[in-house]
């Protein structure tokens, strides 16, 4: 009686670089997760002898909208490539050295606008509790080599969807 159960939850580790300032002028490769995976942005067709082509569903299409609305909400912001995947979103942001607010809202503040303002969007389409993961993935990009090997993996996603670490049929 009154005994502490033990908590056997994985712990979160913190995604983030410590001590890096993400609102600093540079390249940064994201990733967003819908939540629990599900494919619901966009299908992949044509893989095989036809070249793969994607098909954004509503959400994808509203998800493709407020990504590309983020550099007019944020002048030194630069969407460099993206892919909009069944269940997940690459993309390079792309930072400039211009002046900006200040403080100027890092990566994170930019990621988490853009979920936030893609859920409401999608919430007209039709209602979703909850359409991303809480957490992103994301890289400071290191020189221009790491760039190309990011951008190309962007580019050639779709091709190589049923390889993918984050591929699903649901």
């Amino acid at each position: 009686m009154g005994e502490k159960m033990e908590n056997n939850l994985p712990q979160r580790k913190h995604p983030r670089l410590d001590a890096y300032d993400y609102s600093t002028a540079g390249a940064y490769f994201i990733t967003i997760c819908t939540q629990n995976r599900r494919c619901l942005l966009s299908s992949i067709v044509g893989r095989g002898l036809a070249p793969a082509e994607i098909r954004l569903t509503p959400y994808g299409i509203v998800a493709r909208e407020q990504l590309l609305l983020l550099e007019k909400r944020y002048p030194y912001l630069k969407i460099d490539q993206y892919v909009i995947m069944p269940n997940h979103i690459h993309a390079i942001f792309q930072l400039a050295e211009t002046a900006g607010a200040s403080p100027r809202p890092t990566v994170t503040d930019i990621v988490c606008a853009y979920k936030s303002l893609t859920t409401r969007a999608c919430k007209e389409i039709a209602p979703i509790q909850k359409l991303f993961q809480t957490s992103f993935y994301d890289h400071v990009i290191r020189g221009q080599a790491d760039y190309n090997e990011i951008a190309e993996y962007i580019i050639n996603n779709p091709k190589q969807w049923e390889l993918d670490k984050l591929y699903s049929t649901e």
